[in-house]
């Protein structure tokens, strides 16, 4: 039933108009503003606005729509991010045989708008419909594309539901069940300036020691669970002078907590051996050299069961609509991490999108038009 009723050329229009409203990180309050005009015009109320804007520096805060429902079935949430990645100014969508691309200089944006157009179409199959459903949140976040900012931002306690769903996946009739927590590495290696041609021996080289412990430390797929990467590095001021201090941006990423803590302690082994094992050749260097090692997780680890309730209610509605649904464990991290981390089961629902974050990015009508009765299906349970 849920296909019969989604009227495919509605939301085709709504995509195109969401793709070509922009919402670059920390500018996303046009996009806010669209879909709260959308929303409230199906008769939706005003959505609860967080004070996020002050952490993250957006033009808006995080929105949650919420919709009253039949009190016999589970709440739940659906969850979007309103921030695309540049170049995203000025898109114009190119609309082929229902295919989605852009003109070619920018992104598409159906990361994540086609999810968006989705959860819209729904709510008014429902409304125009007078269908029952679960009583549901529509929860929009924000800076999502530079590091789940917006959902780092949410206070859990403002999501009345306790499980749900983000739709921000690509391909199609998969469905996200484990992702990576990641641990982000701010190493500061400091030596000591001196003229490179007139008293070299009085300097310390920070990219030598760097170059070095870098040349030690563990980077690249370490296991099937467990990556490390170094991405990028900065320091020294001139050819002429003796490189005095280098940061480097990194990253460690796993499955397992365990080995998330033994590889990042590792990697600073390997940078404190290269400081403490530090010796003067001449005995003229001004000074010792030193390590600044920071670590802040980045996102906490996603482990969904197919016993658990959210992948059951997923599998029983994607079987209702006659959708396929793979499980699989993802790389990447999501708001969906958040979520989890904070007590609130989340899984990843794949939206159709491909090629994104390029400008080869693209979007079927046929897979938002899918996901649509997904989500018809999922509120119905």
């Amino acid at each position: 039933m849920q296909h019969e009723l989604i009227n495919q050329e509605r939301l085709a229009q709504t995509f195109i108009r969401l793709c070509e409203t922009d919402s670059p990180s920390r500018k996303e309050g046009r996009m806010a503003a669209l879909v709260t005009e959308i929303l409230c015009e199906l008769g939706a109320d005003p959505p609860f606005e967080d004070d996020s804007a002050t952490q993250t520096g957006s033009e808006c805060g995080n929105l949650i729509f919420r919709f009253a429902g039949d009190p016999d079935l589970e709440p739940l949430f659906f969850n979007c991010h309103l921030d695309t990645v540049e170049p995203c100014i000025g898109i114009k969508v190119v609309r082929k045989d229902d295919i989605f691309t852009s003109l070619g200089d920018t992104i598409l944006g159906s990361d994540d708008k086609s999810g968006i157009a989705a959860m819209i179409e729904a709510l008014t199959v429902l409304r125009e419909n007078t269908l029952s459903h679960a009583p549901m949140e529509f929860i929009f976040t924000t800076c999502e594309e530079i590091g789940l900012l917006g959902a780092k931002a949410l206070n859990p306690n403002h999501i009345q539901a306790r499980m749900g769903y983000a739709l921000d996946s690509t391909g199609f009739g998969r469905v996200i069940v484990g992702a990576p927590a990641s641990n982000r590495l701010r190493i500061k290696v400091k030596g000591m300036a001196a003229h490179a041609g007139l008293s070299p021996e009085q300097g310390i080289n920070a990219i030598t020691l760097a170059g070095q412990a870098l040349a030690a430390a563990p980077c690249g797929r370490i296991d099937e669970e467990t990556t490390a990467n170094f991405g990028t590095i900065h320091g020294g001021a001139a050819s002429n002078i003796v490189a005095e201090e280098v940061v480097i941006v990194g990253e460690v990423r796993s499955h397992s907590p365990e080995k998330l803590d033994n590889l990042t302690a590792e990697i600073e082994q390997a940078f404190c051996k290269v400081i403490d094992e530090w010796s003067d050749p001449t005995g003229e260097a001004r000074g010792v050299p030193e390590l600044d090692f920071q670590v802040k997780q980045d996102f906490p680890a996603m482990q969904l069961s197919a016993e658990d309730a959210v992948i059951q209610r997923l599998d029983a509605a994607a079987a209702q609509v006659g959708i396929p649904m793979g499980h699989e464990i993802a790389g990447g991290g999501s708001d969906a991490n958040i979520f989890n981390g904070a007590g609130l089961p989340t899984a990843i629902i794949a939206s159709g999108m491909t090629h994104v974050h390029s400008t080869d990015e693209q979007v079927s009508l046929e897979d938002m038009s899918n996901l649509t009765a997904l989500v018809l299906a999922l509120a119905s349970n």
